[in-house]
């Protein structure tokens, strides 16, 4: 499964919120993980009517995690931006032989979407800390 950019920029913002203990404005977001801010603005939107993020308006005001990291799952996250959890669109097949792919895929797709439910913006965030860690790379966090 290939993320498009709609589900690679929403998963480094929310790993970037993972680390805020406190409101984030969307500017310094998109400065840390050098997003564009507008398109930015526009997936926390997405984010916070799916209940992940919360946002305050105002000059002090800025976007936090609704939930604690480990109640967040990557697949919640791609759901609420849009991203497509199913890699393929499959036809009806034809012959015989093509109903055993087909179960195949279907199968496939399915372990996927709950695989991507299991995992949990807690645990990415420790993955990509380790792999930081394991490159010698000091303790600010780009994805």
């Amino acid at each position: 499964m290939k993320l498009t950019t709609r589900g690679h920029y929403s998963v480094k913002a929310m790993l970037d919120l993972s680390l805020q203990p406190h409101l984030a404005p969307v500017k310094l977001i998109a400065q840390r993980q050098n997003l564009p801010a507008p398109y930015l603005e526009k997936l926390l939107i997405q984010l916070r009517r799916a209940g992940l993020v919360e946002s305050v308006r105002g000059s002090r005001g800025g976007y936090r995690l609704a939930k604690a990291p480990s109640q967040i799952s990557l697949g919640q996250i791609l759901d609420a931006v849009g991203e497509p959890i199913t890699p393929l669109e499959l036809a009806a097949p034809e012959k015989a032989e093509d109903w055993v792919t087909l179960t195949l895929w279907r199968r496939l797709q399915e372990k996927l979407r709950e695989t991507l439910y299991k995992i949990s913006l807690e645990e990415l965030y420790y993955d990509a800390r380790s792999w930081q860690a394991a490159q010698g790379e000091d303790t600010n966090f780009m994805v």
